[in-house]
């Protein structure tokens, strides 16, 4: 799947058959489904899993939790827009074979 594609699926009302758990989430980050998107990633141990949870955290405005899940992912704090960070996201979870 590309990025277009994945965009494309943001129009229907479930996510693809076939997505990782990290772009399930991202899916329903992106249909404003916090909590879903949070279920799917909150207990894994792995960074992509920390860095979409400290997505998420920036998103709900906790910043201060949202820290902690990025030094947990080995990133920083993005001075970029939720909407930039969430595609770059996307594009990375893609990018590297998680499709």
């Amino acid at each position: 799947m590309d990025f277009q594609t994945f965009m494309t699926a943001m129009n229907a009302a479930r996510p693809p058959d076939g997505l990782t758990v990290y772009l399930q989430a991202l899916w329903y980050a992106g249909k404003n489904n916090w909590d879903q998107a949070h279920e799917l990633v909150q207990d894994l141990p792995d960074r992509d899993a920390a860095h979409i949870h400290a997505y998420l955290h920036r998103v709900e405005g906790d910043q201060w939790n949202a820290d902690y899940w990025y030094r947990r992912a080995g990133e920083k704090s993005p001075a970029v827009s939720l909407e930039t960070e969430w595609q770059q996201l996307v594009q990375q979870m893609l990018g590297a074979g998680k499709k």
